[in-house]
C-alpha cells in the first residue's frame, strides 16, 4: 500500500511540476558584476583570484561578518495605502521594479501587539499565501505577505517567471537572497513603528531560507515557522525536480563542491548558532516525498537544529512539495502554521 500511494504521489508532484513549460535554461554566468554593493566584495576586489575563488572568497567573509553582509539602512518612505505597503528596498538592483518592495496587510480586528511576516515560495503569484494570511489574521494576528524580489508586482517586464531570484547566475542567486533577507527584516521596522513587539516570521519553500536568514540575524523575531526547509542551498538546486533546467546550465561549468562553497553565505545551516541567539519558538516542516527540497536535507537541518539545542518543534506530512499546496494537505499544513503561532505568539 506504502508503494502505491508513494508512486501515486510521485506521479502528483510531477504533473503539478510540469504543468507550466516556460522553464527556460538560461546561460551560466558567475555574475560577479552583481557583487559590488557587497561590503565584502568593496573590502576586497577581485584581484588574482579567479571568478570562482573570488566568489569563495567573499562568501567566506560574509559568514566572518554576516550582520554587516546582511545589514541596512532602514527606509524613510514607507507608504501604507488601503491594504498595501511600499517601501524602497534597501539594495538597489539594476532592476527598477525590482527595487521597490510591496507587502499586502492583513490585519486582525484585535492583534494584541501580535503580527507575522509571511514569505512566499519561489515563483509565488500575488494572489497565493493570501488564504493563509487571512486565516492568520482570523486568529488574532496581523500578517503581512511580502512580495519577494523578482516576483509578482516586483518581476521586471522581460521575464515570466522570477528567474532572477534563483537562476543559473551565481552572483545575482545570491544578490537576490541578500536582498529577500534586508527587505524581510525591513518589515519588522514597520512592524515596529507601529507598535508591535510580538512578531513572528513565515516562510515556504524558497521563502523559507530567506525567513530562516532573516531571523538569525534579527533579534526582533521570536517565533519561525519553515514550511519546506533545507540544509544547503545549493544541494536543492543541483538535485531538485523543479530545478533541474538550472542545473542543466550549470553543472558543465562548476561541481557541486565548489556550488556550495559558491553558495554558503546563503545555506541556512551556517548560521544555527546566530540563531540560537534570537529565535525562541521554532516549527519545521517537510514532507516525505518531497521531489524539490528532499527529505534527506530536511532530515539533516532538522537533526543539525536538535544538535544545536534549538528550541523546536517538527512536522511530517505524507505528501510531496507542490501536493503540499493541494487539498488536503494544504489545510493541514495550514493547521500546522496557525495552531504554532497562535500558540506561541
Amino acid at each position: 500500500m506504502n508503494k502505491l500511494y508513494e508512486r501515486w504521489i510521485n506521479e502528483w508532484e510531477n504533473r503539478l511540476c510540469f504543468r507550466t513549460n516556460n522553464r527556460v535554461a538560461r546561460p551560466f554566468e558567475w555574475g560577479l558584476d552583481w557583487t559590488g554593493t557587497w561590503p565584502q566584495a568593496q573590502a576586497q576586489p577581485c584581484n588574482g583570484h579567479t571568478p570562482e575563488q573570488y566568489l569563495h572568497r567573499l562568501n567566506e567573509m560574509a559568514l566572518c561578518d554576516s550582520d554587516s553582509f546582511f545589514g541596512y539602512d532602514v527606509p524613510k518612505d514607507f507608504r501604507l495605502e488601503g491594504d498595501m505597503l511600499s517601501f524602497t528596498s534597501p539594495v538597489h538592483t539594476q532592476h527598477e521594479k525590482n527595487n521597490t518592495v510591496r507587502a499586502q496587510w492583513h490585519q486582525a480586528k484585535n492583534d494584541k501587539g501580535r503580527a507575522v511576516v509571511v514569505l512566499p515560495h519561489w515563483n509565488a503569484t500575488f494572489d497565493q499565501h493570501g488564504g493563509l494570511c487571512r486565516a492568520i489574521a482570523k486568529l488574532g494576528i496581523s500578517a503581512l505577505r511580502i512580495s519577494l524580489p523578482y516576483h509578482d508586482l516586483r518581476m521586471p517586464p522581460e521575464l515570466h517567471r522570477a528567474d532572477y531570484a534563483v537562476s543559473s547566475n551565481i552572483g545575482r542567486t545570491i544578490d537576490a537572497t541578500r536582498q529577500a533577507v534586508i527587505d524581510s527584516r525591513t518589515c519588522f521596522d514597520w512592524l515596529a513603528s507601529r507598535g508591535y513587539e510580538r512578531v513572528g516570521i513565515v516562510g515556504t519553500s524558497l521563502g523559507s531560507c530567506y525567513a530562516f536568514l532573516a531571523a538569525a540575524h534579527d533579534s526582533r523575531i521570536k517565533v519561525g515557522v519553515y514550511n519546506h526547509c533545507s540544509s544547503y542551498f545549493a544541494d536543492v538546486v543541483w538535485t531538485g525536480l523543479s530545478t533541474m533546467h538550472i542545473r542543466e546550465s550549470i553543472e558543465s561549468e562548476i561541481e557541486l563542491e565548489s556550488l556550495r562553497q559558491c553558495w554558503k553565505a546563503i545555506s541556512p545551516v551556517y548560521y544555527l548558532d546566530k540563531y540560537k541567539q534570537h529565535v525562541k519558538e521554532s516549527k519545521f516542516i517537510y514532507t516525505t516525498y518531497d521531489t524539490t527540497f528532499l527529505p534527506k536535507y530536511s532530515k539533516d537541518i532538522v537533526e543539525q537544529i536538535q544538535k544545536a539545542k534549538i528550541k523546536n518543534s517538527v512536522a511530517v506530512l505524507p505528501c510531496g512539495h507542490y501536493t503540499l499546496g493541494e487539498a488536503p494537505y494544504k489545510y493541514l499544513v495550514g493547521w500546522h502554521i496557525c495552531s504554532f503561532l497562535v500558540s506561541r505568539l
